[in-house]
């Protein structure tokens, strides 16, 4: 997936929960809060059942940032729950 179809999948998801898959095979859960050309902002939401480290207060404001060039997948996490 190229960096600009990424960064275009970002912006349509912005404010939503979403899936992001690595190229180093990690995968992080959270509502993309910021999107520049380089970098997408994830609030961690923790694991698709509603628990994990994103609710018991580590994470304020944008989250933290994963690099667009890193980013394999960007998937709805609502279509896990269905």
């Amino acid at each position: 997936m190229s960096q600009s179809n990424v960064y275009n999948l970002c912006c349509r998801y912005h404010g939503q929960t979403v899936r992001i898959t690595c190229s180093d095979g990690r995968v992080h859960v959270g509502e993309i809060t910021r999107i520049n050309r380089h970098t997408v902002w994830i609030r961690p939401t923790g694991s698709l059942c509603g628990y994990g480290y994103g609710y018991y207060g580590g994470y304020r404001g944008f989250g933290y940032g994963i690099a667009l060039g890193a980013i394999t997948g960007v998937i709805l996490a609502t279509a896990f729950l269905w």
